[in-house]
């Protein structure tokens, strides 16, 4: 009793966890922001080298205050909804970290925050903020914030092409372990895959399949490592082919 009732949360968690798009997007959101947050961190310190710290965070909360940061989430969501259109994506999710990054640059997410950045720049001067000179150091110098920004969204979807291919890996090392009915093979494995899915993009196939390892995998390991599976259980790990 115990066991089946593990198995009927485990598979509503599953299906409270399908890949969605709202899900894509806040991933792309959070991701995409914390990168383009950062960028303008380390520009306005290159733009400005005899700032002391105090006053740069000063400068960046005053852009903040005055539009930046709702900027740029709308900025994203903007450039990832022309993007999806630009690549041909009018209903369902992205599939692959590859349509992530061609919506994104399709969406022309870089030329949205450089539009941003004058808007946000020139209501901060107008409102006494900042200075003629820092305003004018800033956008004259935003080539350099928008070329890190370029850079570091690219060595992230590298590092998401890294961790899909490492996730996919382990989920077939796990595979097999089930297959050999080796269950310190299988937790090594799903220890490796539960590492992978924190910080992973939530690409429908991986991120499914790794649920599923998760519910079958408990159920063994909560059943004293017994490999004999009922046979809707047996069907569950069907889908994993």
């Amino acid at each position: 009793m115990e066991i089946n009732n593990l198995q009927k949360n485990n598979e509503i968690n599953l299906n409270n966890d399908l890949i969605n798009e709202k899900t894509q997007k806040n991933f792309l959101e959070t991701t995409l922001g914390k990168t383009i947050n950062t960028a303008i961190d380390i520009g306005i310190r290159a733009l400005l080298p005899n700032f002391v710290e105090d006053q740069v965070i000063n400068i960046k909360d005053n852009l903040l205050n005055y539009g930046l940061k709702e900027g740029i989430t709308k900025t994203i969501d903007d450039a990832i909804d022309l993007g999806r259109s630009a690549i041909g994506i009018v209903t369902g999710n992205f599939d692959s970290i590859s349509q992530m990054k061609n919506a994104v640059k399709s969406g022309g997410l870089i030329d949205g925050i450089s539009s941003l950045l004058d808007t946000v720049v020139d209501k901060t001067r107008q409102a006494g903020l900042i200075s003629n000179t820092i305003a004018n150091s800033i956008k004259q110098g935003k080539n350099i914030i928008l070329n890190n920004i370029e850079n570091n969204i690219e060595d992230n979807f590298n590092k998401q092409y890294e961790a899909i291919e490492y996730t996919d890996k382990y989920i077939n090392n796990w595979k097999n372990y089930f297959v050999e009915k080796n269950f310190e093979g299988m937790e090594k494995e799903y220890n490796k895959i539960q590492k992978q899915l924190k910080d992973i993009a939530p690409i429908e196939k991986t991120i499914n399949n790794a649920k599923t390892i998760e519910i079958i995998h408990n159920l063994i390991k909560n059943n004293g490592q017994n490999f004999n599976l009922t046979q809707e259980q047996l069907e569950l790990a069907e889908k994993l082919k």
